[in-house]
């Protein structure tokens, strides 16, 4: 139970830093300093959850990583249920959270739908948005498998280099998709922006469901490949 509580806070912190850094710096072309600062947001939430929980319940906080690492044999199949209820829950209360907080201050524009994904930097086209998903997720769900192999020996570095590879991914992604590679972080805003009355972004959620999904399967097949014998 301590590790799906661990899941559920993670994602919830994931949430409000980056999703609430989104909605207050704007994600637009025209604001690039806004595309840097969403990055660092969620790649440093990556990093502080990563030492803060990592040692209870391996910090995944994204059902496309726990999809990684069952299918690399590394996670015992009856706790990837609770895994991924854990982090749609946390994404949900972090939404939340966000809306309150908001709310209360008086912001009426909910910039980006509580920072939701959509495909509006890809003309509205899904299979380039699932494509996007798909390449960005395989790319993290790589680095985690990597930094997190007992032949790796990264050591104490590894939530570093997991967060900055996630900082990068956004940086490429957030022009195009919103960048997603973590289906609870999109299941979360966009639920709770249609019950504030946004109920667009759910019109494309599936593609930041499955997108992720696809990448880390494809993540974790190569990975074992490359590092068998």
């Amino acid at each position: 139970m301590k590790k799906f509580i661990a899941e559920a806070v993670g994602t919830c912190t994931l949430v409000v830093l980056g999703c609430g850094t989104a909605m207050l710096v704007g994600c637009d072309a025209a604001n690039g300093g806004g595309y840097i600062l969403t990055a660092l947001a969620f790649g440093l939430s990556i990093v502080a959850m990563a030492y803060s929980i990592g040692n209870i319940s391996g910090c995944h906080i994204n059902p496309a990583v726990t999809l990684g690492v069952f299918m690399a044999g590394r996670m015992d199949k009856k706790d990837v249920g609770g895994y991924v209820i854990a982090q749609c829950i946390g994404a949900l209360i972090g939404s939340a959270i966000l809306a309150l907080v908001f709310k209360l201050g008086g912001v009426t524009d909910m910039t980006g739908g509580l920072g939701t994904n959509g495909l509006a930097g890809v003309g509205g086209n899904a299979i380039a948005g699932l494509l996007v998903e798909i390449i960005l997720t395989f790319i993290f769900v790589t680095c985690i498998l990597g930094v997190t192999s007992s032949k790796a020996g990264h050591g104490s570095f590894g939530g570093l280099v997991i967060g900055l590879t996630l900082t990068g991914v956004h940086i490429l992604g957030i022009g195009l998709t919103g960048t997603s590679v973590n289906p609870a972080r999109s299941i979360g805003p966009a639920i709770v922006a249609a019950i504030t009355g946004n109920t667009a972004p759910l019109g494309s959620l599936w593609v930041f469901i499955v997108g992720p999904l696809v990448g880390a399967a494809l993540a974790a097949y190569c990975y074992k490949y490359l590092e068998s014998k």
